[in-house]
């Protein structure tokens, strides 16, 4: 009995340091629905954004990208009922999210016989929007939020002017670029056929 006391408690140590460092682990993770950009848009207010479902996906390779556009029930509702196209705007409550992420060729059977398939990578940033036609009423009742996310960290930042393309870092970081969407209430992406 006394033989196995010393083996028992160098086996007690290890899982308490291993219990330990994943206490530290899990204080030290990021709660990304803390963050917030100036002027009001917080990530928690977009919080179930990866159950949405899918308005289309995107390929902006002049920024080498593949994003895929999220919404959530109540513009999803809209977008089914014709809007933007039957000429209506899309009803306050109405939330985008956009998951950015670099492209990923993948070369091997079974994916591509005869040329690459390109697929998502590595996540690098959160895109959203939200319609509240009294709160930010500046920018045609949009407000935008952009979080760049960091890999290696597994953390989510704002977005800021360094960025390409820059971000005002506030909510209303998008609304210059979508005024070249005024006539779809300013929204670029079509719901797409299934």
């Amino acid at each position: 009995m006394k033989r196995n006391l010393p083996g028992t408690m160098v086996v007690i140590a290890l899982a308490l340091a291993v219990l330990g460092v994943r206490a530290i682990s899990a204080q030290n993770k990021q709660d990304k629905y803390t963050l917030r950009v100036p002027g009001g848009l917080a990530l928690a207010d977009f919080k179930g954004y990866e159950d949405w479902q899918a308005v289309g996906p995107s390929l902006t390779e002049s920024q080498n990208v593949i994003r895929v556009i999220l919404a959530n029930p109540v513009m999803i509702k809209a977008y089914r009922e014709g809007v933007p196209a039957n000429g209506k705007p899309f009803p306050d409550g109405s939330k985008i999210a956009k998951l950015v992420w670099t492209p990923k060729t993948i070369t091997s059977p079974p994916f591509s016989s005869s040329a690459p398939d390109t697929v998502p990578g590595t996540l690098t940033r959160l895109e959203f929007i939200e319609k509240d036609s009294k709160k930010f009423a500046d920018t045609h009742g949009w407000a935008y939020a952009d979080f760049d996310y960091d890999a290696a960290s597994d953390t989510f930042t704002p977005g800021t002017t360094a960025d390409k393309p820059p971000q005002g870092n506030d909510a209303k970081c998008g609304a210059a670029c979508h005024t070249l969407a005024a006539s779809t209430d300013y929204i670029f992406t079509a719901y797409a056929k299934r």
